[in-house]
């Protein structure tokens, strides 16, 4: 469920296929983000989980799955 709802919100805010993006797609390098599309997605994913986000995440976090682990820990 959870990488559902992320895969869905990078599709949106990097103009990827869904079916492109993996677990162990790295969000920079594979999805082509940027530090300002990092930013966008962790605003989105607070919204949508109903969690805040730290910025030294945005500096950890290399893959989807990363990202997915994080939501899953709090």
């Amino acid at each position: 469920m959870t990488f559902e709802k992320i895969r869905t919100i990078l599709s949106e805010q990097l103009s990827v296929e869904e079916d492109e993006i993996t677990l162990s797609s790295n969000i920079i390098d594979d999805l082509g983000a940027d530090s300002l599309d990092l930013v966008d997605m962790a605003m989105t994913v607070e919204d949508e989980f109903g969690i805040e986000l730290p910025e030294e995440m945005l500096e950890k976090v290399q893959t989807v799955e990363d990202v997915i682990n994080y939501i899953d820990s709090i």
